[in-house]
């Protein structure tokens, strides 16, 4: 890796956050991939897994919790539009990133902002979602992705409260 007079291009936590982006797309489309597929929970219908959580298979045309629905083929390419925006800005400040917990935070941001919000989009025009807990009077059904994103959101605002742990001279 090349270094530039100010540092390497990707600082250590840079590269952990890429590669959490990384395991969290991988994760999310693959469990997509095998309910939507082999296991065929469109057909399949609702299916118990405990007495407070089941796999439901749920479209969502919007973002986060089912605001700001798309309509229309507009909608969609503005959200996927927007999404590849803010990877992108995430993953600049991510590169350079010196606190761990803020580098996992914005790796599992970025992973969920490409699983959900643009590969889920572009393929299908809308999210998959599946993992509902309204037995816990949860009323939103999720995913992998959505679950890396709120994650990754708790984990930038943990960090950004607890005292800066940069060795001083």
């Amino acid at each position: 890796m090349a270094a530039s007079p100010r540092g390497p291009l990707i600082s250590r936590n840079g590269w952990l956050a890429f590669g959490l982006a990384g395991l969290v797309v991988v994760l999310d489309q693959a469990a997509k991939a095998w309910l939507i597929g082999p296991f065929d929970l469109i057909d399949r219908g609702p299916v118990r897994v405990l007495p407070f959580f089941e796999l439901s298979s749920v479209w969502n045309p919007g973002v986060a919790f089912g605001i700001f629905r798309a309509h229309g083929d507009l909608g969609r390419w503005l959200l996927v539009g927007f999404a590849v925006g803010v990877v992108i800005a995430l993953g600049l400040w991510a590169r350079r990133m010196d606190r761990i917990l803020s580098a996992a935070g914005l790796g599992l941001i970025m992973g969920g902002a490409i699983g959900n919000n643009v590969i889920d989009r572009v393929r299908w025009g809308q999210v998959f979602d599946y993992l509902n807990f309204s037995g816990l009077y949860f009323p939103w059904v999720f995913n992998i992705a959505d679950s890396a994103i709120s994650i990754g959101v708790a984990l930038l605002l943990l960090d950004s409260v607890l005292p800066n742990r940069t060795a001083t001279p």
